[in-house]
């Protein structure tokens, strides 16, 4: 079967020698629709090659600008996301000092407030104190005065018992001449 395969395409190749050897590469007229085709492909490179190549590289360099441009604003995005995250950080830090801040002044002002307390605990135990010694020495000149009234009331009736009508106008008697000599 090879064989059969190698003979006839030996027939072929000599068959095609032949023609080439005849006529050459230009008899036939697949070889014209190639130098054709070359010429119609050089033509058009040649007239139309250079607009193309200059649409080509302007439609590239605007694709570089737009890219440079995107780059830049990726670069401006991500500085003020930098930016933006600083401020945040400076944000809480600020809020933490803010919280902390008010954390002392509120200790500050319980210890205050507590320490007005004592003072005023011991404020009014110090005033309900003067008052009581205030009540005591009230009520002391009370019974003074209330014992020199009964004791006066005592000594009035023991006198009217015990003392006549003479003796009783000779002690006061004495008391009048005394008058002068204690009242300057």
């Amino acid at each position: 079967m090879f064989e059969a395969l190698a003979a006839e395409t030996a027939g072929h190749v000599a068959e095609h020698a032949g023609e080439h050897a005849a006529g050459g590469f230009f008899s036939h007229a697949e070889s014209w629709v190639l130098v054709a085709f070359v010429i119609v492909i050089g033509f058009i490179a040649v007239k139309f090659g250079a607009p193309a190549v200059r649409a080509l590289d302007a439609r590239a360099d605007g694709i570089r600008a737009k890219l440079d441009e995107a780059r830049t604003l990726r670069e401006e995005a991500q500085s003020l996301l930098a930016e933006y995250e600083q401020k945040h950080k400076d944000a809480l830090r600020t809020a933490d000092e803010i919280v902390e801040h008010a954390h002392n002044e509120a200790e500050r002002l319980r210890k205050k407030a507590l320490d007005d307390l004592e003072e005023s605990i011991a404020r009014r135990e110090r005033q309900a104190t003067e008052r009581i010694a205030q009540a005591e020495a009230q009520a002391i000149r009370e019974v003074r005065a209330r014992m020199v009234d009964v004791a006066v009331a005592a000594a009035e009736r023991l006198i009217a018992e015990r003392l006549d009508d003479r003796a009783q106008a000779t002690l006061v008697d004495a008391a009048i001449e005394e008058l002068p000599r204690r009242l300057h």
